[in-house]
């Protein structure tokens, strides 16, 4: 049981690099690496002004192989937002195993609450002072024109994580995540990769999807699935958006 207790640092990596990214800025010039992190950090900046709220719906799904044997668990919470920084959690339904529920998706909700200050954020923002970026080039992805940048933490905190992402190349927000954490969070824990994609809804770029796989020291796999929906987002100048829920995992 302690090898699942592992995988909360999993999702802990994910929920914590992966701030709500907001803005409408728009450019057709070349930009650099530089600017586009700049651009980004407005959007930040610009999103903590009008965002005022936003309700949701998430399906958690969370599933362990290897010598445990095999382990499944599904939760389902409502999530409220209200600015500028208080998120609150109610649980619609869970399954499965009792305690990867309650030890490992619970606990996870829990810390994302806590994380949700703008001191915890500073600490694993994609900022110039927590990484140095590299312009890769540019991507489709989704229809929609984006730069890929590769991402290098400036130290080897665990909550940091090395990989690539994709910023839109109308608005400057992130809209895909590839990366592995800066330091393995246990010796236990073998890899790690954690894919994480938005979409726009209104003004603002919100999580959509992610997934991370962790493989685990002396045998085992788990993977744990987060489908985002259901937004209804309130801001000081537009008028509330929504999205259909998500559909429940397989």
């Amino acid at each position: 049981m302690k090898i699942l207790r592992m995988l909360l640092w999993v999702a802990v990596l994910s929920i914590l690099s992966t701030a709500e990214q907001g803005g409408s800025l728009q450019s057709s010039e070349p930009v650099t690496a530089r600017e586009i992190v700049a651009r980004m950090t407005e959007n930040n900046r610009k999103r903590q002004e009008e965002l005022q709220s936003y309700t949701g719906q998430r399906r958690y799904h969370l599933l362990y192989t290897g010598f445990l044997g095999k382990r499944e668990a599904d939760l389902v919470v409502q999530v409220r937002y209200e600015a500028p920084d208080n998120k609150d959690f109610t649980v619609i339904s869970e399954s499965g195993s009792h305690w990867m529920v309650n030890r490992v998706l619970k606990r996870l909700l829990e810390t994302e609450k806590e994380a949700a200050n703008e001191k915890s954020q500073a600490k694993t923002a994609l900022t110039d002072e927590n990484y140095r970026f590299t312009l890769l080039g540019q991507q489709d992805l989704r229809g929609r024109a984006s730069y890929v940048l590769e991402v290098e933490p400036k130290t080897d905190n665990k909550l940091l994580y090395r990989g690539k992402i994709w910023v839109d190349a109308a608005d400057f927000a992130l809209s895909k995540i590839e990366g592995e954490p800066a330091k393995r969070p246990s010796i236990w824990i073998s890899k790690i990769v954690v894919h994480h994609t938005y979409e726009k809804i209104g003004e603002f770029w919100l999580p959509a999807e992610n997934e991370s796989n962790t493989d685990v020291r002396l045998g085992g796999h788990a993977t744990l699935k987060i489908s985002y929906g259901d937004y209804k987002v309130a801001s000081e100048a537009n008028s509330p958006e929504s999205r259909a829920p998500p559909q429940q995992s397989e």
